[in-house]
Formats: structure tokens, C-alpha cells, sequence
């Protein structure tokens, strides 16, 4: 195991604050690649606030992956997967969202993943103002932590269907920009961060809520003046930038 149990509670805990406004009671979940084909998820209905190593299931990805790939699922399909997944018969059920999980940790250099619904960037989600938030920038600390762009998935039921909307957009997202996203919105529903340690899921988040707090702010004075995408590219490229990023283990 490359990432102890511990590792994956403590990023947990630390999104599911409540101080820090990203989730309550039982939202949001988490996850982390333990090699090939197994990965670590939140258990159904545990609460990221107070979670601890056992509120986590260890899971095949195989059988989730296998389901995401067909056009014709039932919630009873649905089910047997999840059940049919775990590690361990006797674990708890793994959350319907670790169908999403499973696709994200295939990625190259994805290891951890978090999915939050802070109070800002669920609000933006929820207004015509989506696609600017996701697909533009506004300030130098957004692209460093943030990407270039984030991925904007339409609102899709949670399990198999956003399971496979996400899919498709981070497909197309990757064939666009030739790495993974950093952000992932969800219209209507909230963000997921994912990279290959838990500082930069955190550090994605952070900057994300932030990112929406300025969008706003900047929308009531009649911006955003959005960065042109030469400057979003010059900052990407940056060697200076690359060097925080390392330091940062984003």
C-alpha cells in the first residue's frame, strides 16, 4: 500500500471542516489509487468531517470501470458493482461516487481525489455564469493551482451517469490541453480536485473557493477582466512556477 489508510482520513477530515465550509453531514467523499487496480473510497453516508480509516473501503477498480463503459445500467446493476467491488465481502458499501473515483485514479499521475460543495463555487454552479468561471481565468494564482481551465460537466444523476459525463468531458478536456485537469465543476452540484499527492487536491480547493469568491467580487463591479490565453499560457510555462508548484507538491 503506498498510501496508508491514515493519509487518505486526514485529507478527509480536512475538506469535511466544517469551519472551512466545503461540506456538511454526509457530503462530499474522497479517494486514493493504492496501485493498479485498487483504490481507497469513502464508505456511503460517512461524514467527511469526522472520518477515520474505517469509514473507508478498499475497492477493484475493474468492475466500476467495466460499468461505466456500457450505455444500458440499472440501479440494480449499479449495486451489485459496488457490493461486487470491495476488497473485503464484510467492508462497508463503497459510495455511489466511487464510480467516478475509479476513472479519476486511472489517470496518469492521479493518486488522490477529493469532491466537496462549498457554499461559492456551488452558487456559481448554479447560475449562467458557469461556463466563464470554469473555462476562463482571472489572476496568476488560479492557473498555478487550478490549471489552464477546468472541466465543466452538465448535471448528471450521481453514479454510472455523471460517472460517464465525466468521463467524457475530462476525455475531451485531455485531448485539448495533453494532462489531466486539476478542477473538475459539476453544474448544479459541486467541484473535485485530484493530482498526484493530498496537498494538491487541497491547494486546488483552497483556490478554487478563492478563484470563486474573486469572480464574484469582480462580476458586482462589472468584470471579471478576463487573463487573454497567451498570458494563461505564459504563466503555465513558467519555469519559476513549475518550481513553486514542486515545492508545493501540487
Amino acid at each position: 500500500m503506498n498510501y496508508p489508510a491514515e493519509t487518505l482520513a486526514e485529507l478527509s477530515r480536512w475538506l469535511g471542516d466544517e469551519a472551512r465550509r466545503m461540506t456538511i453531514l454526509g457530503e462530499g467523499n474522497t479517494s486514493a489509487t493504492l496501485g493498479t487496480d485498487t483504490f481507497l473510497v469513502k464508505a456511503s453516508g460517512s461524514n467527511l468531517g469526522t472520518l477515520t480509516p474505517s469509514d473507508l473501503v478498499e475497492c477493484r477498480a475493474a468492475p466500476l470501470l467495466e460499468l461505466i463503459s456500457h450505455d444500458q445500467v440499472s440501479d440494480d446493476d449499479v449495486d451489485s458493482a459496488l457490493l461486487r467491488c470491495r476488497q473485503n465481502p464484510e467492508a462497508k458499501r463503497p459510495s455511489v461516487e466511487a464510480l467516478f473515483h475509479a476513472y479519476l485514479l486511472s489517470l496518469p499521475g492521479i493518486r488522490f481525489v477529493g469532491h466537496t460543495h462549498p457554499d461559492s463555487v456551488t452558487s456559481i454552479l448554479c447560475s449562467p455564469a458557469a461556463e466563464d468561471f470554469a473555462t476562463r481565468r482571472i489572476f496568476p494564482d488560479q492557473v498555478v493551482c487550478c490549471g489552464p481551465a477546468s472541466v465543466l460537466v452538465p448535471y448528471a444523476d450521481p453514479g454510472v451517469w455523471l460517472a460517464q459525463k465525466i468521463r467524457e468531458c475530462t476525455e475531451a478536456y485531455i485531448h485539448v490541453h495533453q494532462a489531466p485537469p486539476r478542477v473538475i465543476l459539476l453544474l448544479n452540484h459541486g467541484v473535485i480536485t485530484l493530482g498526484p499527492t493530498p496537498e494538491s487536491v487541497k491547494a486546488a480547493m483552497q483556490m478554487t473557493i478563492k478563484s470563486a469568491a474573486i469572480f464574484m467580487g469582480a462580476k458586482s463591479l462589472g468584470g471579471p477582466n478576463f487573463l487573454t490565453e497567451a498570458t494563461i499560457q505564459r504563466i503555465a510555462g513558467r519555469r519559476d512556477e513549475h518550481y513553486r508548484q514542486a515545492a508545493l507538491k501540487l
